[in-house]
């Protein structure tokens, strides 16, 4: 009876331990350990998100930020969902969708990119594509690539009697999403069939997953063109198109050609802005921003404070860090209207799933 009074002791002791390390994981307060954000989303701003979060965790060791790059449209289903603690998609949500989204949801833009149009032609170092030409391409009517309306654009270089390769977007993307707005922008053609979607059915190309699917495909396709952020282009030495812009001038893509086009647009005050043909001469013409989204109430008041934290860091320091890896820093007037907004991130209301109520619950789903 003594060992067993001993043993039961102990158990009861380990017990309550177990416990302790559950809650105090969450809260990010005790013993050291960390408090851990969950997010997941677009594709596009991945290589920098992660960049960001990993240079916070190093300054904060009690917070530890886990992003998984899914795609925009699979990153505001598990916010609907409420299985993640923020989500993060190319496109904006419309206010129908957060309207579907218990908690409420702030659309915060956190930098911004140009889609790019990569190409693989071994001996063609330039290429220039008018707004007929890549309209064309992609809607499966122009397929070689000395087609005349290629060959007028670029009348010095000798392009190849071969088959034009299309390599698009096979999951739910908000990349694809500002592709085909803007494309429905320009081509009254392509806005009837098959329009602006994260998911349209496209009537050529072969699919590929992930804007680093397409950069791949792209990489290992002959004759291929595709469409991806320009940061994955400039990572894997894509070859990019220079394209014309809405002023009818040919303009290639760089981060200053990308502020040009950011220029021409104010924010407004719900943070959701397209720009889906830009105006100005020095324009690159497919720029857009890309949006975390967080819970107006997110239902633990730590993860409210860590998050808020975690996003001013991203919207000060972390903006010096955009250009290195391809991405545009926000103009100084977006960052200050994104950095007022993080105040409608607080703790009331619906809880995640991953920040279940209940100190039992939590228990559990740590412990699973």
């Amino acid at each position: 009876m003594r060992f067993f009074g001993r043993a039961a002791f102990c158990l009861l002791a380990v017990a309550l331990g177990c416990s302790g390390v559950a809650c105090s994981s969450d809260s990010g307060t005790s013993g050291g350990l960390q408090l851990k954000l969950q997010g997941a989303g677009a594709t596009f701003p991945a290589p920098l998100y992660t960049k960001w979060f990993k240079a916070y965790t190093a300054e904060h060791p009690d917070v530890q930020v886990d992003y998984q790059p899914v795609g925009s449209a699979s990153g505001k289903k598990d916010m609907h969902d409420h299985t993640v603690d923020f989500g993060a998609s190319d496109g904006a949500m419309e206010p129908d969708e957060i309207a579907q989204v218990p908690g409420g949801v702030q659309l915060l833009p956190m930098t911004a990119g140009g889609i790019v149009l990569a190409y693989n032609l071994p001996d063609i170092d330039r290429l220039k594509l008018s707004r007929e030409a890549y309209v064309g391409i992609f809607l499966g009517k122009i397929k070689k690539w000395d087609d005349p309306a290629i060959a007028a654009s670029n009348k010095d270089v000798k392009l190849p009697d071969t088959d034009i390769n299309v390599i698009v977007r096979a999951d739910g993307s908000g990349t694809t999403l500002v592709f085909t707005k803007h494309l429905s922008a320009i081509s009254k053609e392509f806005a009837a069939s098959p329009g602006a979607s994260m998911q349209p059915n496209w009537p050529v190309g072969t699919r590929s997953k992930a804007n680093q699917g397409v950069a791949a495909a792209l990489d290992t396709t002959p004759g291929a063109i595709g469409y991806t952020e320009y940061g994955f282009a400039v990572s894997a030495k894509l070859k990019m198109a220079t394209l014309e812009n809405k002023a009818g001038k040919y303009i290639e893509p760089s981060i200053a050609s990308g502020q040009a086009a950011l220029a021409s647009l104010e924010m407004p005050a719900d943070l959701r802005a397209w720009i889906p043909d830009p105006e100005g001469d020095q324009s690159y013409p497919i720029v857009t921003y890309t949006w975390i989204l967080a819970y107006k109430n997110m239902g633990d008041a730590a993860k409210a404070k860590a998050l808020r934290d975690v996003l001013s860091y991203c919207l000060t320091d972390g903006q010096r860090k955009c250009e290195a890896l391809g991405y545009i820093p926000l103009p100084d007037a977006v960052a200050a209207k994104v950095k007022a907004a993080l105040g409608n991130i607080q703790a009331g209301g619906v809880a995640p799933a991953s920040s279940a109520a209940k100190p039992e619950e939590k228990t559990e789903k740590k412990a699973a």
